[in-house]
């Protein structure tokens, strides 16, 4: 799953050498990034404060729409 943060300047300072080291995310303007929930855990655990702006819609599987046929 991806997920779109955004970062203050101070924060993004510390997040960088994390972010170069453990996603292949993508950035936008203005200190927003599309990330990995792996890359988000890694910022987690070094302290790196950032707020969460979006999550990507998992679609759901053939099981969960398939139905009965009548």
């Amino acid at each position: 799953m991806k997920v779109i943060i955004h970062l203050t300047p101070e924060e993004e300072a510390k997040a960088l050498p994390i972010l170069l080291r453990h996603s292949p995310g993508m950035v936008l303007p203005g200190r927003t990034y599309v990330l990995s929930e792996e890359a988000l855990r890694a910022l987690r655990e070094a302290g790196i404060k950032f707020s969460e702006l979006s999550r990507e819609a998992t679609a759901p599987s053939l099981g969960e729409v398939a139905g009965e046929r009548v």
